[in-house]
């Protein structure tokens, strides 16, 4: 029979290896997808990972893995530090588009004056209406102790109502014609996050993705906070008995989380996106959720991740457009990491054997 054992104590390879396992079980069981669509499952996945860094037009999809990448790595820098320290914000989605409603509407309120502050007021803005989002699930657990996961997961489809609200209303482009959105950031100079080298995919939300990496490893590595948070989550017993404050470690890691999500908002609906639509959020608040695991919860990890899974959406994108895969295909392979993560993340406690079952 075969049965797991549980480790004396955790892998260390194993659990660095998994990553590594997990995208390799996803090519092969993503190419049999594939296959079965009647697409040529080796070409399928040398489009996705191939063609957007090596294929005839990669110095065009090369700037779009830093467009892409850098709201991944910002929103899952933030969950990280409360998945380290058990604490589950599941609706960064949610975070992340009340940054934006927040970043657009404080640029658009200044319109059509020129300032170089308004950019930087835009910036706080977004990150404050992360925070605000956050804070509401954070205050909930901390003072009646509710579940964490299900507030702030239920305040995403509030977020979206209120998205279409601010699409179809307040922030609706008087000049639009009746159709929903808001006035283009990218035609305002003042409000615009333009790249910062042309052609280049670089621009500000790429350096503030850059700065987070930076300052969550300073924080994990080198400060009290960062050992509270570690503690908590790798042994709350201890945590309790070396003096963490449960409440202000769930207030500050749901405010970091929704701050950076929130920032992340801003900066692509300055930038990339150019508006408030209906459909602006894209789901890289749930994406984020992957890309946390799949770097181990650490810093440079995660950098990693979201680099991998850019690749994976543009090369998604290539190959609806050249192999026709439909779009559902393409979220099923990207939800395929985090399906065998999981399972490969069981052998990092357990090992299995083979041997007789024992007699009754």
């Amino acid at each position: 029979m075969i049965r797991l054992e549980k480790r004396p104590q955790a892998s260390q390879t194993f659990s660095w290896a998994a990553p590594v396992l997990a995208v390799l079980a996803t090519m092969v069981f993503g190419g049999l997808l594939f296959a079965a669509l009647g697409k040529d499952p080796l070409a399928s996945i040398e489009t996705i990972f191939w063609q957007p860094l090596f294929g005839d037009f990669a110095f065009y999809y090369r700037p779009q893995l830093l467009i892409k990448g850098a709201p991944l790595v910002l929103i899952a820098i933030g969950l990280s530090l409360g998945f380290k320290a058990g604490i589950w914000n599941i609706g960064a989605e949610g975070q992340y588009i009340m940054g934006a409603i927040f970043g657009a509407a404080t640029g658009l309120a200044f319109y059509p004056t020129e300032s170089f502050l308004i950019f930087p007021l835009m910036i706080l803005a977004g990150a404050l209406g992360g925070w605000i989002w956050a804070m509401i699930p954070a205050l909930l657990k901390v003072k009646f102790g509710t579940n964490e996961i299900l507030v702030s997961l239920m305040l995403v489809y509030v977020a979206e109502q209120f998205l279409a609200s601010m699409a179809l209303g307040l922030l609706k482009n008087p000049e639009g014609f009746g159709f929903p959105g808001s006035r283009n950031l990218q035609q305002y100079g003042s409000a615009h996050n333009a790249e910062l080298i042309t052609g280049s995919g670089m621009h500000w939300g790429v350096v503030a993705a850059l700065i987070a990496v930076i300052f969550a490893y300073m924080l994990l590595a080198r400060h009290r906070l960062g050992f509270a948070i570690r503690v908590t989550g790798e042994a709350p017993r201890a945590a309790k008995f070396s003096g963490v404050n449960p409440t202000r470690l769930v207030l500050f890691c749901m405010g970091m989380s929704g701050l950076l999500a929130g920032l992340a908002g801003m900066f692509e609906v300055a930038g990339p996106s150019g508006q408030i639509t209906i459909d602006f959020n894209v789901g890289y608040g749930f994406t984020a959720i992957i890309v946390a695991f799949l770097g181990r919860l650490h810093p440079i990890g995660i950098l990693l991740a979201g680099g991998l899974m850019a690749l994976t959406y543009i090369g998604g994108d290539i190959a609806q457009s050249q192999l026709g895969l439909p779009a559902a295909a393409i979220q099923v392979f990207q939800g395929m990491l985090l399906f065998f993560l999981l399972a490969f993340d069981l052998f990092t406690n357990y090992r299995l054997r083979l041997g007789r079952a024992e007699a009754a």
